[in-house]
């Protein structure tokens, strides 16, 4: 029986790479992988446990074939190394670190596919974008207007493999609430 993919995605702030940071581990115990994504930033940037590498190194592991996804949001190249079709292929769920701009290549790819989107409210999600001290205030009322437009396109959508995880408390409930929606 293979594995079963299932795709995070969330705006930028809503805690993923906590949320992916505290599940990997009891995840782990429950037979369910955690892909690591590589990305094209440096290892000293603050964000999830990924493997950073060049532009130019992205560039060659995409012409190698090594990524079963890959995207590029922000100004960054993310890849899905190749592995999670091997693991899948064996039985094994496996969880990644999407992109909301990319769904519709992944579902297309893997179309059964389970997609969490975590929700964060919008007065929190300010507030942790200014915490982080990246962007201006414009841009993140921009960032804020755009996640609004897409999360109410994605509900409109009425898409039967989409379950919303809210992660506007405490990290322990979504990591809870997390393991329910999966199965695990």
């Amino acid at each position: 029986m293979a594995g079963r993919l299932i795709y995070l995605i969330g705006p930028s702030g809503s805690g993923k790479d906590s949320l992916l940071d505290a599940a990997r581990e009891p995840l782990a115990e429950r037979g369910c992988r955690i892909a690591r994504r590589v990305i094209t930033r440096s290892a000293e940037a603050v964000g999830e446990a990924a493997q950073s590498v060049s532009v130019e190194q992205f560039a060659t592991l995409r012409a190698q074939g090594a990524f079963a996804m890959s995207w590029q949001a922000n100004g960054l190249c993310y890849g899905i190394p190749r592995r999670v079709d091997d693991w899948l292929a064996a039985g094994e769920d496996v969880l990644v670190n999407g992109s909301r701009a990319y769904l519709p290549q992944a579902r297309e790819r893997y179309p059964d596919l389970q997609v969490i989107l975590l929700t964060v409210d919008q007065a929190v999600l300010r507030e942790r974008l200014l915490a982080r001290g990246r962007e201006s205030l414009p841009q993140i009322e921009a960032r804020l207007a755009r996640n609004a437009e897409f999360t109410a396109s994605l509900l409109a959508a009425d898409d039967p493999s989409l379950s919303l995880l809210d992660n506007s408390g405490a990290l322990r409930q979504s990591l809870e609430a997390l393991f329910k929606l999966i199965g695990k």
